[in-house]
This record gives C-alpha cells, sequence and structure tokens, in this order.
C-alpha cells in the first residue's frame, strides 16, 4: 500500500509556484518541496487543511491510496 502527494499536479492545475504556495500555507519552502516531491512519511492535518484552502480542492484532490504491485 501507498499514500501518493499529488501536490505537483494541483499546483499546476491551479498555476502556482512553490513560493506563493509557500508563504499562503505559511510552511518552509523546503518542507512544501519535501510534500511536493512524494517524500514526506506524513503530514499533520492543519497543514493538509492550509494547502485544500490555499488551493481550493479536497484532500482527495493531493492524497492518493495505491495498491502494491
Amino acid at each position: 500500500m501507498k499514500i501518493v502527494v499529488n501536490l505537483d499536479v494541483v499546483m499546476a492545475q491551479r498555476k502556482i509556484g512553490l513560493t506563493e504556495l509557500a508563504q499562503k500555507v505559511d510552511i518552509t519552502m523546503a518542507n512544501l518541496s519535501i510534500l511536493k516531491n512524494n517524500k514526506a512519511k506524513a503530514i499533520r492535518f492543519s497543514t493538509l487543511e492550509a494547502l485544500c484552502k490555499a488551493l481550493d480542492c479536497q484532500p482527495g484532490d493531493i492524497l492518493e491510496y495505491r495498491e502494491d504491485e
């Protein structure tokens, strides 16, 4: 089982860059980059909520479950 973070896809759809989103969400660019590049081991609900608010999306737009192959 694997949870995939599709933050880069949602950011591209919304035409928002890393710097702008980091400022809106009040998160460091380093931490946002970790999320964007699917390297995160966990995410706080408060961060997920802030991302959804800034990107006008649902958590399911950012997070995806994939079965192991």
